[in-house]
């Protein structure tokens, strides 16, 4: 049996931008996914700290040192330019596992989404 465990999380960044017209994803600085260990189509989940909103998608590296935090797609309807978001990432462990297990969070300067 397995237990989906915070793997990692990149608290309170803003969103840069929004593109509805985009198959879907949100597009994230590499550097902010390197240091909170994430991949390339690695599922995500968003918290919209403005509006409450929780939703899914996948992860598109941005460039690097860009501050990039860019909805994609359906994902532009929940979130504006502006708004606050934790990026959220789990992973399958078992219990074992689970217990042993020290989640990455990575908190970035909420207003240029980079790291000190």
């Amino acid at each position: 049996m397995t237990i989906d465990v915070l793997f990692s999380k990149i608290h309170r960044v803003t969103v840069t931008g929004a593109e509805l017209n985009y198959i879907g994803s949100i597009t994230v600085d590499s550097v902010l996914l390197k240091a909170a260990k994430l991949i390339d189509g690695q599922k995500v989940s968003i918290v919209n700290i403005n509006n409450g909103e929780r939703f899914d998608t996948y992860i598109i590296p941005g460039k690097e040192n860009s501050g990039e935090i860019k909805l994609n797609g359906p994902a532009a309807r929940l979130a504006e330019k502006g708004d606050v978001i934790i990026i959220i990432s789990y992973a399958a462990m078992t219990p074992e596992e689970a217990k042993k297990h020290e989640p990455t969070i990575v908190f970035p300067d909420e207003n240029t989404n980079r790291l000190n």
